[in-house]
């Protein structure tokens, strides 16, 4: 149990240092909305939750990393802003492979709606 309060507590602490954590859970409340208006089937579901999570998972490493950084050095140091820009770096290639998975399944199913 004492684990679980952790883990609600680290989602807290998202919340309070990186508003990026919240801009894609509502990209990932919208996409998810999509997905029931264009009625996906169990395997595009699968790869829409899978690149979701990446995402949400990689912001989560993305912020261990600034603070361990900054606990480390309030100074700058080379070594520090390579950590902080290749940890930042994941997110956004997470966020590309979302990008793509989403185009991927949802433009043949708008072109169909609209067709």
């Amino acid at each position: 149990m004492k684990r679980f309060k952790y883990a609600l507590q680290g989602i807290r602490v998202l919340f309070d240092k990186d508003h990026h954590f919240a801009v894609h859970l509502l990209f990932a409340l919208l996409v998810a909305a999509a997905g029931f208006l264009f009625g996906l089937n169990t395997l595009e579901w699968l790869f829409i939750i899978g690149a979701v999570f990446i995402v949400l998972i990689s912001e989560v490493v993305n912020t261990s990393v600034e603070y361990t950084v900054d606990l480390v050095t309030d100074e700058f140091h080379e070594l520090a802003k390579r950590a902080k820009d290749t940890s930042a770096l994941a997110v956004l290639l997470a966020s590309l492979y979302a990008a793509i998975t989403g185009l991927i399944i949802f433009i043949p199913k708008i072109i169909v709606f609209f067709t």
